[in-house]
């Protein structure tokens, strides 16, 4: 496995759709298992294959505490409820701000086996998939905050990123 680079704003590939996984293969295998050592090098709770220049609809998730996963071509196909929370990016460093994000979501994918994983999400898991979806469709979090003034400057805390 290798850590791999981190693309940042301003990469065209971080604004490009993700297209579709039509076979899980070792190469696809291979990418999730480097993805997953990325984001833990960086500490960071999820990473989004445009990140690091695949345009593939693949994301790895890791919640402090539990296991990391991947999910291939998710789906957030009901989302309840809305708050506003703090987040940041690995493909943003030093910044943070303040984002609307569903309470809770139920996501489909498929995991590395090609068995279909349905997850019903709440707190940091919700924000996190609804985060590295939106990397898929091209979208980074500044885009979704509403009051810009609301858009900081911050120094990265170890552990402490979403992403």
């Amino acid at each position: 496995m290798a850590a791999m680079k981190i693309l940042t704003n301003g990469a065209p590939e971080l604004r490009k759709k993700a297209v579709s996984i039509p076979c899980i293969d070792e190469q696809i295998k291979t990418l999730a298992r480097d993805m997953i050592e990325t984001m833990q090098a960086e500490e960071g709770v999820g990473l989004a294959a445009p990140q690091i220049g695949k345009a593939l609809r693949l994301i790895v998730l890791q919640i402090p505490g539990e296991e990391p996963f991947a999910l291939i071509n998710p789906r957030i196909i009901k989302r309840e409820g809305e708050r506003e929370i703090l987040e940041a990016c690995l493909s943003i460093p030093g910044y943070e701000g303040m984002v609307k994000r569903s309470e809770t979501i139920i996501a489909r994918g498929l995991d590395c086996e090609g068995n279909t994983l349905r997850i019903k999400a709440s707190g940091l898991l919700s924000q996190a998939i609804e985060h590295e979806v939106d990397h898929l469709d091209g979208i980074l979090y500044p885009d979704r905050i509403e009051d810009k003034t609301r858009f900081y400057m911050c120094e990265k805390i170890p552990g402490g990123n979403l992403e």
